[in-house]
């Protein structure tokens, strides 16, 4: 049961797995449709698109004849007043667009910060509103949402046309298409905009044409709303939500937080750890010591030596749980075996793990003695995951440093061979594991599919 520093992580099922690629991705297409993302992502296109157009219609409408008025000179003040109007509306619009996200995708995007009406005249006042950024940042993607509405209309359009489409051979007959170049219309199959009148159908086997066209619109109509609500989803972050400096701002102060939070919980564990453990042990062993004090005689009388010796044995006992437990409980706060490497750190906690571990470790360059303590601890936590839920067999743990898009990254990766099903979001120690790596703008990714196999990824900077 120990670990190993050579060799590729690669997971003992990959073969099968690379075998099977195939027939999970086909099962995964045909259940796209089924599942209930498609259901909540079709859900906010509906609710969407008439929300975006009226959006657009309201603030458009007030926007582009205030703009215009306001390049005269004798309307600029109303169409200056005409176009705070919009930027309020568009503040509106966008929360209730956050609202609609949040509650069809549970997105929950956090507001810009709210409009801060200074004290001053009339023009300082209006210069406010003019100057408001979110405002601004909300018309955007008020006006965005025109094309990106007609966008998630042709994708609803992919669902209802391939719906009736693949059932073309049920009601067919009841039409009877007649053949091209007839003088009566043929009744083609329903199809959305980019293919219409693509598909025509003018006996049984058209029909059957039809259905499979059909059934090829509802296969490929969840990847399509996929894309379109992901395109959705990042402006919505981009343009209705804080802006970078002040999502930056929240971040550190929520990180702060954590970090205090995590601080103060660590005091109180040693405080108690010292108390239910440490500290009683040196009592005993001080009464001890007490007491085999007096059993050496007093007033010339002679020493009881065999109780004596009782007293000494278990006071050295004592002493020796003490030790035992400081030295565990120092382990906690900073594990001493990371001043050789975190390389070689991980490999302790590999040798000590309940399932078998291979670990293979790149690490030319050393991270900041807090990042190490991070990774050190995050790896800890993994392992003992997959000891208690994962029923897994085998552990492999791959830890390097690599190039990311401003420096470079310490990533560590343990996947396991077991059961699958594990998620930060249902509060467990991968939620404390997010937390942890958060407070140094780290990212924790977990793909732990039922069935499994688990594989989660740790990045963190090289400094803190």
């Amino acid at each position: 049961m120990g670990g190993s520093a050579s060799g590729d992580v690669t997971s003992p099922r990959g073969p099968a797995l690379r075998g099977g690629a195939p027939a999970a991705l086909a099962r995964q297409i045909l259940r796209a449709p089924f599942c209930a993302r498609a259901r909540r992502e079709i859900e906010y296109c509906l609710v969407a698109v008439p929300v975006g157009l009226a959006g657009f219609l309201v603030v458009g409408w007030v926007l582009a004849p205030s703009l215009l008025v306001s390049a005269s000179v004798l309307g600029t003040v109303v169409g200056l007043l005409g176009v705070v109007l919009a930027l309020r509306l568009a503040r509106r619009f966008g929360s209730l667009y956050r609202g609609v996200v949040a509650r069809l995708l549970g997105e929950q995007v956090a507001g810009p910060p709210p409009f801060r009406r200074p004290s001053g005249s009339v023009i300082v006042r209006l210069d406010a509103r003019l100057r408001d950024g979110p405002a601004w940042r909300a018309v955007g993607y008020v006006l965005l949402r025109a094309p990106l509405g007609f966008a998630q209309y042709l994708v609803l359009s992919f669902w209802v046309c391939g719906a009736v489409d693949l059932s073309y051979p049920l009601w067919w007959p009841l039409f009877r298409n007649p053949p091209r170049g007839t003088t009566l219309k043929p009744a083609v199959a329903i199809t959305p905009p980019p293919f219409s009148s693509f598909v025509h159908a003018s006996d049984w086997g058209g029909s059957l044409l039809v259905a499979i066209f059909g059934a090829f619109l509802l296969l490929s109509a969840p990847w399509l709303t996929r894309g379109a609500v992901a395109v959705d989803r990042w402006l919505i972050r981009s343009l209705l939500g804080p802006g970078t400096l002040a999502q930056r701002v929240r971040d550190l102060e929520q990180a702060r937080t954590r970090v205090v939070d995590d601080s103060v919980a660590l005091l109180r564990q040693v405080e108690r750890d010292l108390h239910d453990g440490a500290q009683v042990r040196l009592a005993a062993m001080a009464m001890n010591l007490g007491m085999a004090k007096e059993k050496l005689g007093a007033d010339g009388q002679p020493p009881d030596v065999d109780r004596v010796r009782e007293l000494v044995d278990a006071a050295h006992l004592g002493a020796k749980e003490a030790l035992v437990e400081l030295r565990e409980l120092v382990r906690g706060i900073h594990p001493p075996v990371l001043e050789v490497g975190l390389g070689e750190a991980l490999a302790t906690l590999a040798a000590g793990s309940a399932i078998p571990v291979q670990i293979t470790a790149d690490l030319p360059a050393r991270p900041t003695p807090a990042i190490e303590t991070i990774a050190y601890f995050c790896m800890a936590e993994l392992l003992a995951n997959a000891t208690k839920h994962s029923a897994a067999n085998n552990v492999d743990v791959c830890v390097g440093i690599t190039d990311s898009e401003h420096d470079q990254v310490l990533r560590l990766q343990v996947c396991d061979d077991g059961l699958g099903g594990a998620d930060a979001a249902q509060g467990s120690g991968l939620a404390g594991l997010e937390r942890r790596v958060g407070t140094v703008d780290g990212r924790l990714v977990v793909d732990s599919p039922p069935g499994g196999p688990t594989r989660i990824s740790v990045e963190l900077p090289m400094k803190a």
